[in-house]
């Protein structure tokens, strides 16, 4: 069946149905790049990344654009404060925020297109609104006049009641309360410095919301099936993206609008000012690891606050290593001969329970409670020895196919160090010479190290902890 997800445009659950049958073409509002990006940026970004995966695992073909930001208000700023120029400034946040994706294993878009590179196609769509009578000049910029547009508000349910006629705001991010008129093209004063642009239109720099319209219409077309973002994009960047696109094309710009939901630290908003401002960065140097992080981002639905905690990433660090730890078991299975029907009904219930929920807009929860139903169900098979070579396959075929929409279970191969693999060896002599006290304080010392032991017949086993 076809999956349902929640447009923010039409505050319903609307059954997925793309415009080209078995393609999606799908847009994501990308990162500014003028500092390291944050984990509630990263929410939103995995989010995005769950919805390409599972979109990918139900058969799309998906071509996924995401914008570069590297021309706005807030760089400017940061390329005068660092006295740098903006290529060079923003080429190091770029390196940084790809560094970030491959960490967090966030599948690449198909396109990256940045918003410098794209100039004259924001000069041709201020020039189309012009003509169309839906922009006008004043002391240098370009605005866009949103009583031409009537649609104006439908996705952000703004009121538009106050509004001022000729009423205008030049910054690119301001609350609902000052609706107004939008830049399009911001004409250059002083406080640009080096950073503009001489066209037909005049010498200046693009608005924000202009950027995503042009660049989003070039590489997916006029109408196109999913626009992505936080519920912080919808007033005013989606607003005003809807409203120039429509207002220039004279068609419906995007089907389904999604939306995730704000990340709270502690209970409370992010802030630097809060002391509880973390990068992703801020998290590694702490020693968690990535895919700890990534689980933790992936495991509260995207439409709800994410409340994030490092209890919580201590307890996704343990439902991963539930995973792994079956994951480890089922290799090791001896038994060769015969096969349970009882396995293949436990994955057949835990697969249908996964697309059954990620069907009902992206419900993760579900999807892993009935992952976890699973691992208790097996692991009581394992221990009764009631697994087969054959039954172990099949569940961890299972685990390999959602994983390519989890993107947490592929763990890297682990190296002991050499310190771990002598104390490992003494343990062993220990053992065999039955000085337990000694084994036993040597087994803690691993343990101390993240390394975790488990005594066999065949021989003393180890494993690493994420």
């Amino acid at each position: 069946m076809p999956p349902v997800f929640y447009n923010t445009l039409t505050r319903t659950k609307e059954e997925f149905v793309p415009i080209e049958p078995g393609k999606v073409r799908m847009y994501t509002c990308g990162p500014t790049v003028w500092d390291y990006a944050h984990i509630g940026n990263y929410r939103t970004f995995i989010f995005e990344d769950v919805l390409r995966r599972y979109l990918k695992y139900k058969g799309y073909q998906v071509t996924q654009v995401m914008n570069l930001t590297d021309i706005d208000d807030k760089i400017i700023a940061g390329v005068q404060r660092e006295k740098m120029s903006l290529a060079d400034f923003t080429a190091k946040y770029k390196k940084l925020f790809f560094e970030d994706l491959d960490s967090l294993k966030i599948q690449r878009a198909e396109v990256y297109p940045e918003a410098t590179a794209h100039i004259p196609e924001m000069v041709e769509l201020v020039k189309k609104l012009s003509e169309k009578k839906h922009a006008y000049v004043s002391d240098g910029s370009i605005y866009f006049k949103i009583s031409t547009f009537p649609e104006y508000g439908r996705l952000s349910n703004v009121n538009l009641s106050g509004l001022k006629a000729g009423a205008r705001v030049a910054a690119d991010e301001y609350e609902k309360e000052e609706v107004s008129d939008f830049a399009l093209w911001k004409g250059w004063d002083e406080k640009d410095g080096e950073v503009f642009w001489e066209t037909e239109i005049g010498k200046g720099r693009p608005g924000w919301h202009i950027e995503c319209s042009a660049m989003s219409m070039k590489y997916l077309g006029q109408h196109f099936d999913i626009h992505t973002g936080g519920v912080d994009n919808i007033f005013p960047h989606h607003e005003n993206e809807i409203a120039q696109s429509q207002a220039a094309t004279g068609q419906k710009f995007v089907n389904y609008w999604l939306h995730s939901a704000h990340l709270l630290v502690e209970g409370k908003k992010m802030a630097k000012s809060y002391g509880n401002f973390y990068t992703l960065r801020d998290l590694l140097n702490q020693g968690w690891n990535p895919t700890v992080i990534r689980y933790l981002l992936i495991g509260t639905h995207y439409r709800q606050q994410l409340n994030f905690t490092f209890e919580g990433l201590e307890a996704s660090k343990n439902a991963l290593q539930r995973l792994y730890d079956l994951m480890d078991e089922l290799r090791d299975v001896q038994r060769i001969s015969g096969k349970n029907p009882e396995v293949e009904k436990i994955v057949q219930q835990a697969q249908a329970r996964f697309e059954e929920s990620l069907d009902d807009d992206l419900n993760i929860s579900g999807a892993l409670a009935g992952v976890f139903d699973m691992v208790r169900d097996i692991n009581k098979l394992l221990r009764e020895n009631l697994i087969s070579k054959a039954d172990a396959l099949t569940v961890l075929e299972f685990l390999c196919k959602i994983d390519a929409v989890l993107g947490v279970l592929k763990k890297p191969e682990v190296q002991l160090e050499d310190k771990a693999e002598e104390l490992i060896r003494k343990r062993d002599q220990a053992r065999a010479e039955k000085k337990w006290q000694l084994a036993d304080q040597i087994r803690h010392q691993l343990s101390e190290m993240g390394i975790i032991l488990e005594d066999t017949p065949s021989g003393t086993k180890w494993k690493k902890t994420i």
